[in-house]
């Protein structure tokens, strides 16, 4: 069974070298990219992720995200939670419909971590 990875207290976007840029990568960086990561380390995931940066605002409801992957709005919203733990999304409520909204400082972070060619 995999390893389970802590909650992240602080899910601003990482603030640190690409990898590869320095001899090391601290334990607590390692946990913050690796928490990021798993949590798009999941197909449904990834298509929500691949729906939002199309909608306008970054930004849809699960009212709209659940047909998208053809799964109900319960499980659409256990991934958006995953994706908000991990600080990639946030959410904000309108009458009864649940908006989430990608942080493009996180991915555009994750992505600059894993750019051998970043800075």
């Amino acid at each position: 069974m995999p390893k389970t990875l802590p909650l992240l207290v602080d899910t601003s976007p990482i603030c640190c070298e690409p990898l590869g840029a320095t001899p090391t990568l601290t334990a607590d960086d390692a946990v913050a990219l690796a928490v990021r990561l798993k949590a798009l380390a999941d197909p449904t995931r990834l298509q929500l992720v691949a729906f939002l940066l199309g909608a306008p605002n970054w930004e849809a409801c699960t009212c709209d995200l659940a047909p998208v992957v053809g799964l109900s709005e319960a499980t659409v919203s256990h991934h958006l939670r995953k994706l908000l733990e991990a600080g990639l999304c946030t959410k904000r409520r309108d009458g009864m419909n649940v908006w989430y909204r990608l942080v493009p400082e996180s991915l555009y972070a994750i992505s600059q971590m894993l750019d051998p060619h970043c800075c």
